[in-house]
């Protein structure tokens, strides 16, 4: 596959240098540029489909008129979390 280029960006210098200085052993600034933007579009995307899931619920909530307070969710987390700690505790023995 062809490799693409991000047009280029002018910065402050103060920002440059900054970003220089939490470069890691032998990374490259582009390198380090290319991460940030990959991990951009990851942490959008993940956003949007966190919205449309709570958007769709909102609409079921809507249709059905079946709603949950928080009380309730939290209640539902922590009977999940108390399973999965006694599920994994009952591998260990």
């Amino acid at each position: 596959m062809k490799t693409a280029t991000i047009p280029s960006l002018r910065v402050d210098p103060k920002l440059r240098a900054a970003a220089e200085s939490v470069l890691k052993e032998g990374e490259t600034l582009s390198a380090f540029v290319e991460d940030s933007v990959k991990r951009q579009v990851h942490f959008r995307k993940t956003q949007a489909e966190f919205i449309a899931r709570g958007l769709a619920s909102l609409e079921k909530a809507e249709q059905t008129g079946r709603y949950h307070t928080s009380e309730d969710v939290l209640n539902m987390l922590e009977a999940k979390l108390a399973a999965a700690k006694a599920a994994r505790s009952a591998t260990k023995k």
